[in-house]
Formats: structure tokens, sequence, C-alpha cells
């Protein structure tokens, strides 16, 4: 599964590079120019642009055309990923040291609003800019959403007054689920969605294309953030390149492996009480893991996963099959079956 997305890092991924790096270094004081290519320095799968330029293949489209529209995917993401690092306080991310870390939060925050100027340096680039920057707006509320519930799903933790006049979770019950797909749909799934949508729209796609190919991006997100709470929980330090156990030191109980735990009342008592600390040490988050390790949420998790995935390849039937579609069907499965 590992060898595709080689495959097209091989073959795309340094063009994806140099179209990032073109967009983020235009009028970028030399001083600050290490500082705003960090975040893209430190590597990443680039998977969202590569579904860019897939589906763009995929629907007669051209590599050329579609590298601005991979581009704004890329920078969306990184934007993302450096306010939740300042978000969370968080230091490391693909094993290295976060923006906020190496650099400090205020630069953190100068870096975060370059990038969003980056993207719309790339849209103008695009065959409609008015229609993209439309796209590109309700794709970054989507993940502001997101993130916001995504703190309201806290137990507890965060002093900001409005966290704790809102906070969505003061008890732990079925619904949660609900919330849960909601939240990563917008967190996560709203911009593999764009991806899709993005490079098939480069690719002039009819109507009923841009809305099979939005829809293979929009479960193959939360497939996506699904494995990616249970890589949280069981994953291999090196190869997850994010601290073990994150979500539960930040309280989290949207991460799905614990919300469906904390549904076996025999192990709510052991789970809340690490939940309800303000800040969890290892030894408690060890305890919980193997809290968690004595239910079936990991593979309850997975079988959702797996369900979600093949919902995104039915999606594909509504292209024309050719070799592009096979890479999309194999980055899906990809996404579901990578190492945990």
């Amino acid at each position: 599964m590992v060898d595709v997305l080689s495959e097209l890092h091989e073959k795309y991924g340094e063009l994806v590079n140099k179209a990032i790096e073109k967009y983020l270094t235009i009028g970028v004081d030399p001083s600050f120019r290490d500082a705003v290519l960090y975040q893209v320095a430190t590597g990443g799968k680039r998977i969202r642009p590569l579904m860019v330029i897939e589906s763009a293949l995929a629907c007669g489209g051209s590599l050329e055309s579609s590298l601005p529209y991979a581009a704004i995917v890329e920078l969306i993401h990184n934007y993302s990923l450096i306010y939740d690092d300042i978000i969370d306080e968080a230091d490391l991310r693909r094993n290295m040291p976060t923006v906020r870390k190496k650099y400090g939060d205020y630069t953190a925050i100068l870096v975060g609003i370059w990038y969003r100027e980056a993207i719309e340096e790339a849209v103008l680039d695009t065959r409609n800019p008015s229609e993209v920057a439309r796209i590109v707006a309700e794709t970054i509320r989507a993940i502001d959403e997101g993130e916001r519930l995504d703190i309201l799903m806290e137990y507890s933790g965060r002093r900001d007054p409005y966290f704790i006049e809102n906070r969505l979770v003061k008890e732990i019950t079925p619904v949660l689920r609900d919330l849960y797909l909601r939240m990563i749909s917008l967190k996560t799934a709203a911009l593999f969605k764009t991806s899709m949508w993005l490079g098939g729209y480069s690719a002039g796609c009819s109507n009923e294309q841009l809305k099979a190919l939005s829809n293979f991006g929009h479960n193959v997100g939360i497939a996506f953030q699904i494995i990616d709470d249970v890589l949280d929980i069981f994953g291999d330090l090196k190869k997850f390149g994010k601290e073990i156990g994150k979500d539960l030191k930040e309280h989290k109980v949207g991460n799905l492996v614990i919300l469906l735990s904390l549904l076996e009342s025999e192990h709510a008592s052991k789970l809340l009480s690490v939940l309800s600390k303000q800040r969890p040490t290892q030894d408690d988050v060890k305890e919980a893991v193997e809290v968690i390790s004595s239910t079936k949420a990991r593979e309850e998790a997975l079988r959702m996963a797996n369900e979600y995935m093949d919902k995104a390849i039915n999606e594909l039937s509504k292209i024309p099959r050719n070799e592009h579609t096979k890479k999309l069907e194999e980055l899906a499965r990809f996404i579901v079956y990578r190492e945990y």
C-alpha cells in the first residue's frame, strides 16, 4: 500500500513542492523566508495535492493546469496545522519541532497569515478565481468550525471563557458519536472533499462527476481521521510523527476510540479520571491506553474506517475507469491500511 504514495511522490512531489514554494515566497523578506518555508519543509504525505492531480487527470485534465489547485489544498492544510499547533501548544509534528516550538507563537501567527495570503495568490492562477475563492473560503470556515467543535468536545481543560461556557461534553452518551462524525466531517473531511472537487474542476468535469469526486473525498477524509485517532492511541511514534496519546492529554472525547470505550460503563470512571485532570502524566496516559486496549474500541473504529473507505471507492464507479481512478482507489486503501 505504501508503494502507491511513493510512486505518486516520485512522479509529482517535486512539482507540487515547487508550486507551494512559488506562492509562499512571493514578496517574502530574506530573514523571514526560512520561517515561512519551515512548515512545508518538514515534509508530510502530500496526500491532498496528489488527490487533486489524480482527480484532474482522471477527468482528462493536464498536470500543469492542476498544480495551482494542488498548491492551494496543501497550503490550506499546512495553514490549519500551524494554528492547530498553536491552539494545542504542540511541540512535535512529523517528528520535528512545530513552527511555534522552533520560532515562537508570535512568529507562528505571522507565518500563518503569510500562508493565508499565499493561498490567495494561488487562487489567482486558477481558471475561475472568484468561484475557487468561494470554495476556499467555505473550506477554511469548515475547518475552523471543526476545530471549534473539537475543542468544545474536550471533557475539561481550556481556560478560555468561551470554551468553559459552551463546552459540549458534560457527560458521556452514545449521541456523541454523531457529534464526533460531524466534527471530523468539517475539520478533516472538508479539505479532502475540496481536493477532489478542485482537481475535477480544473479539468472541466461535469457536475455529476464533480459530485462523485466530492463524495469520494468526503468519505476518504472521514476514514483518514478515524485512522488518525486510532494511531493517536496505538501508533508508533517514529511512524506516526506525532506524540502518542496527545489527544488524551488534551482531554478529547472527540477521539473515537476513547468515545467508544467510554460507552462501556465499567471503563468510564478510569478514563474520565484521566480526562478530568488538568495535566495528565505519561503514566495516566499509559493507564488510559491499557483500559482502551481491553475493549473492542479499536476493532470498531477500524470497521467504521473500512465502511467509509468502501463508500468512497463506490463513488469512483461514476468516473470513467482509467489508471488515475485506479490510483485514487489505491490511495483510499492506503489511508485506511497505513501502519499503526
